[in-house]
């Protein structure tokens, strides 16, 4: 989720929260005010009536109207003195409208000059609740919908500028590609954490730039002065092979030293090779057709197993599978993901390899399952590895499937491993 759209959201929700709580206190308030309002009305309407009854006698046997219904009643002196003047609501039965109409009670006593106490009792008709509620709710309802929408307005519009220089920065970090200079940042801005954070990034990238190229400078010199020794080495071991005064045991020895020698020389190429393949060093590019490559590789490989009576089953597709690779890459990766199935097959066993439009499939036949989130990790043998391995063809070849945007994974299906390279977009779909 978008941080505006995240921000925005909740923001939307603090105002349904606060308009809500804000309906209630009005609801609240307005109610209060209405009832403040009925009693004023009543005491003042009762004032004039008992002033009026004071004045004219006659007015004790009158009754009010339906909107202003009230009556006398005489009480002795002793109910006078208990006597508390009281508002409530009450309904009153209308026959005309055959129902109950809400009205506010007034209930008060006074004296008359003859000294009979009398109780009036007043009564104003008065909106009803349930009505009033549902008016209050429609507007208050209006209301927040007219007010969310010109808010919602705004503040996105106030949001995407506030944020437009993050936009911005976010967009040159995605323009940033290893081994390469950075790129300008335009990023005019006045808030000043948005200034300290392009500050940063471009601080940021220009280190990573010069580790980068200090990295990969290292690398290459130290693979390059590696080669040179070893080369010496490996000369003078041969020389000494070739001295007639060696014994049996000490040539056994030689032969080992020379081996040993071997994997180093084959450990520092693959070790530069990774290094290359994932500082991105392999810039050109090209569609592959991986069929093509297996068409070249296959029948040397074979040969070079023939002693282990593997039996090979090639099914190609109607299309053939084409990645968007450099080609020696490519070569590598095929090579490498054949090889280990030739190397780590069982002598007699099978080997299935499958091309589509948009994958390879390799099995090849096991004794038993491999851990899939070790297999492609850097000097990963499995238990049946065999010694003169690097423990980088895997990780090697997981590296360019990456480079290239393709999905490479394991798994053990019917006794057999099996190696699947499929294309990123295919696996998503």
């Amino acid at each position: 989720m978008k941080l505006l759209h995240y921000t925005y959201r909740k923001l939307s929700l603090l105002l349904l929260l606060l308009m809500a709580a804000w309906g209630v206190l009005f609801y609240y308030a307005i109610i209060d005010e209405v009832m403040d309002e009925t009693d004023d009305t009543l005491e003042n309407y009762s004032e004039i009536l008992i002033n009026n009854a004071l004045m004219d006698p006659s007015v004790l046997e009158t009754e009010g109207t339906l909107m202003s219904f009230y009556k006398f009643r005489p009480i002795s002196e002793e109910e006078a003195e208990d006597y508390d003047e009281k508002y409530y609501d009450s309904t009153v039965y209308i026959e005309s409208e055959d129902e109950d109409e809400p009205v506010r009670v007034l209930k008060t006593v006074f004296r008359m000059p003859d000294g009979q106490y009398y109780e009036l009792e007043l009564m104003i008709s008065i909106l009803e609740r349930d009505d009033m509620v549902e008016a209050i709710l429609w507007y208050l309802g209006a209301l927040f919908l007219l007010f969310l929408i010109c808010t919602s307005i705004g503040t996105r519009l106030i949001l995407q500028s506030v944020f437009r220089p993050l936009q911005r920065l976010l967009d040159w970090l995605q323009q940033i590609q290893p081994g390469k200079e950075l790129p300008v940042l335009d990023n005019p801005t006045k808030i000043r954490e948005f200034q300290q954070l392009g500050e940063a990034a471009v601080d940021m990238g220009n280190r990573s730039y010069k580790a980068y190229e200090e990295q990969k400078q290292f690398i290459e010199n130290a693979s390059h002065e590696l080669q040179t020794p070893l080369a010496i080495v490996r000369g003078k071991v041969e020389l000494l092979a070739e001295n007639e005064s060696m014994t049996e045991q000490q040539l056994k020895e030689l032969d080992e030293i020379y081996a040993t020698l071997g994997r180093a020389v084959r450990l520092n190429k693959s070790l530069l090779l990774l290094s290359r393949i994932e500082n991105g060093q392999y810039t050109e590019t090209e569609d592959v057709s991986v069929d093509e490559v297996l068409d070249e590789l296959l029948p040397d490989l074979m040969d070079i197993y023939e002693g282990k009576k593997i039996h090979l089953v090639r099914i190609k597709g109607e299309e053939p599978f084409v990645i968007r690779c450099n080609l020696s890459l490519t070569q590598i990766l095929v090579s490498n993901l054949v090889k280990n199935s030739l190397v780590h097959n069982h002598a007699g066993g099978e080997l299935y390899i499958e091309t589509t439009s948009s994958s390879l499939i390799i099995k090849n036949s096991g004794e038993h399952p491999l851990d899939g989130e070790k297999l492609f990790r850097r000097f990963y043998r499995s238990i049946d590895g065999k010694k003169d391995s690097t423990g980088l063809g895997l990780a090697i070849a997981r590296s360019i499937a990456i480079s290239a945007s393709l999905s490479l994974t394991y798994k053990w299906q019917e006794g057999m491993h099996l190696f699947l390279l499929v294309k990123e977009s295919e696996k998503k779909s």
